[in-house]
This record gives structure tokens, sequence and C-alpha cells, in this order.
């Protein structure tokens, strides 16, 4: 088998781009700045870059491809460390962290991105399958924004990603996190 490498595009490994407009959907003409649609408005989500962090890549395939139907710019990193580095260059607008990773773990990376002045804010949602109480607990004490269980509900997701990244909102959502 060969295949021509003229061909192959270069491609800066840390972008991504949004599926193009028409495969996102189409905005309602009764949605308006005063009344966004309530499933996103995807031509605004195109403005949002989304880290996702998860050691599976069947999990950052999965969870980047939906991301980007919906219309987020996604990059991805495979471990805390790397989620740290990656966070530094970009400066996402949102963090999906997996919690359980080798090198430095969901949690640790957390705690090193809350200490960067320019990441401090950055909403950092919890993705895991742990879902005890004394382990939300843990995620929200390194400052994580929201914590979200596998398997993951993609509504729900949906719904926290747009609460969080809601231009009149902290980032913050303690107290009033989502579980699937």
């Amino acid at each position: 088998m060969s295949y021509n490498r003229g061909c192959m595009e270069n491609k800066d490994p840390l972008a991504t781009t949004a599926l193009p407009a028409g495969k996102r959907h189409k905005i309602d003409e009764a949605d308006t700045e005063e009344n966004p649609p309530v499933d996103n408005d995807q031509s605004a989500a195109t403005k949002y870059l989304i880290l996702v962090v998860d050691d599976a890549a069947d999990n950052v395939a999965m969870l980047s491809l939906d991301l980007q139907h919906q219309g987020y710019r996604v990059v991805t990193a495979t471990n805390g460390e790397e989620a740290i580095s990656v966070a530094s260059a970009i400066l996402p607008n949102l963090i999906l962290m997996d919690i359980s990773m080798p090198q430095l773990d969901g949690l640790g990376a957390t705690r090193r991105i809350r200490e960067i002045d320019t990441l401090k804010n950055v909403p950092v949602i919890a993705v895991t399958a742990f879902g005890t109480e004394g382990f939300r607990r843990a995620a929200y004490d390194v400052g994580v924004s929201g914590f979200l269980t596998k398997p993951l509900d993609f509504d729900r997701m949906h719904q926290l990603i747009a609460r969080l990244l809601d231009p009149g909102n902290s980032g913050k959502l303690f107290g009033q996190e989502m579980t699937s």
C-alpha cells in the first residue's frame, strides 16, 4: 500500500476547528442575544476553545468529535503534565479533565492549573468513573467547576459546558455540580 506524501496537509497539532457551518444546527430566527437557543448557539460556540484531557484515545476521540459537532474548537492532551503545558500555551476557555490518568492525575493537574494566573479562572470539569461523595469533595477542593461521571450523559455535559461558558457566569458552579 502506498500513499502520496505530497497530498498530506501539514497542520499544527494544537490547532483544531469546528465542523463546517453546514454541519451545525441552523439558528432559529427567534433566537437573539437576549433570548439564546436552549441547546447552544453553535455559531457562538466556535469562539470557544475546549481542552479535552484523557489518557484513553477512544474517550479523547469521542469527546472531541462531539464537541466539534457542537461547534466548539478542541485541543487535546493525554495526561496531567501535558494538560498543564497545553493549557498554558493555548489558554482554553474550558477544560474537560479526566481524573484517573498516569503520571499526573486530573486532581493534581487541576491543582497546578489553579496556581497559574492566566488559567486560575478557566472552568475545569472533572470527568470520572468515581462518583462517590468523598471523591466529589476532593475534586471540588482542588478547584473543579463541575463534575460529570462516566458513562457520560452528553446532554448534561452540553448543558454544563454552556452554563460555564456563559459570559454572565463566573465560571464557578460550586455546589451546583451536574452528574450523570
